[in-house]
């Protein structure tokens, strides 16, 4: 018996963003979705901050977060324990950082391509 054959759909969405920090944060949104990882907004900005600015050890990084995210130090470090456990976030020399599988070029125009098949 022959397996039926499924058709593919492709969808196109284009977005416009300001600057890396937006698409950053749009990748990490999308990535928490369909991973269904469940990240609250705040996570997907820590990590998005994190993947623009190179870590979020740096005590000016950290500032700077707080101040544009009204956001505070003990706020940072309990994202960070939970980033770590879901291998989001790392620590490489000392310094917490996007763990590299999830790090890209967010100064460039992204395309992603996200396939969902059955079976």
């Amino acid at each position: 018996m022959e397996k039926e054959e499924r058709k593919t759909l492709v969808q196109k969405i284009g977005l416009k963003e300001k600057d890396g920090l937006s698409i950053a944060n749009k990748y990490y949104s999308l990535l928490s979705a369909i991973s269904d990882i469940k990240l609250t907004e705040r996570e997907v900005q820590l990590v998005a901050f994190t993947a623009i600015r190179g870590n979020i050890s740096y005590s000016n990084n950290r500032e700077d977060f707080c101040t544009l995210y009204k956001s505070s130090p003990p706020t940072i470090n309990n994202m960070i324990s939970k980033l770590k456990k879901l291998k989001l976030l790392t620590k490489d020399g000392g310094k917490i950082k996007v763990a590299p599988r999830f790090l890209i070029d967010f100064e460039s125009n992204l395309s992603i391509l996200i396939n969902i098949q059955h079976g």
